[in-house]
């Protein structure tokens, strides 16, 4: 038996929707980062690209970057939708923990810092947040002032208490795997689901600062996704006011 066919200390898990014009770079960088942090050091591990819905050669490369490096897992959907691609890697993750990252972000650090929670201190969850004071977020303006309004909108209407749901996280997937199965969004409020549930599941969640310095404009635009995040808000704002799951 591989050491990949065995239980895995952690896997990352990356959504990529349209990513040829960076993908190869990011994933090389990544790997670098990890193989090179004296924290993860000896620790075994899987980064699962969750293709969705890519019109370009995104999935072509990811599978010629598998010849180089094997502890990389593909998964194909024809949907372009993050959160079931999320969801997805999520269900298929061989590691105890789970990271989730995005590709231009690579964030080996919070790696580092979310581990050493999960494992020394026993949460469930980390979250890693762009609101915390020590927090760097060097987005443009209107995505900064987008993800403060749809945070407010998650306080007000579902009662979640932290500073942020979308973006980095690590979790014990044993832990968390009922949580998962018990979101009901998807697309991009997917991940925000899945933080202020297990927050109502009694999991034991923190959130750390991070630096957010991303290496691309988003792969869809603001303009695109807003009516479809103010539905998705609608409908957990709905469904957890009423208790229906």
């Amino acid at each position: 038996m591989s050491s990949f066919e065995s239980e895995l200390d952690f896997s990352v898990v990356i959504p990529v929707y349209n990513e040829e014009g960076i993908l190869s770079a990011a994933v090389r960088d990544l790997v670098q980062k990890i193989e090179e942090s004296p924290k993860l050091q000896g620790l075994r591990y899987e980064l699962i690209l969750s293709a969705n819905g890519c019109r370009d050669r995104t999935v072509d490369i990811a599978h010629a970057l598998q010849k180089q490096y094997p502890q990389l897992r593909i998964l194909e959907s024809d949907q372009p939708n993050y959160g079931l691609a999320l969801r997805q890697g999520i269900e298929a993750a061989r590691g105890r923990f789970v990271l989730c990252d995005e590709i231009d972000l690579g964030d080996v650090s919070f790696y580092e810092r979310a581990l050493y929670r999960l494992q020394e201190e026993h949460y469930d969850m980390v979250v890693g947040s762009k609101r915390l004071e020590r927090s760097f977020d060097k987005r443009p303006a209107f995505r900064r002032l987008a993800s403060s309004v749809i945070n407010g909108m998650l306080r007000v209407g579902t009662g979640f208490r932290g500073t942020d749901t979308h973006g980095l996280k690590a979790f014990h997937k044993d832990r968390m795997m009922p949580v998962v199965r018990a979101c009901i969004v998807e697309h991009d409020m997917f991940a925000s689901e899945l933080v202020i549930r297990a927050g109502r599941m009694d999991r034991r969640v923190t959130e750390i600062p991070v630096e957010v310095i991303e290496k691309r404009a988003p792969s869809i635009a603001l303009a695109r996704r807003v009516p479809r995040v103010l539905k998705q808000v609608a409908v957990l704002t709905w469904t957890i006011r009423t208790g229906r799951a």
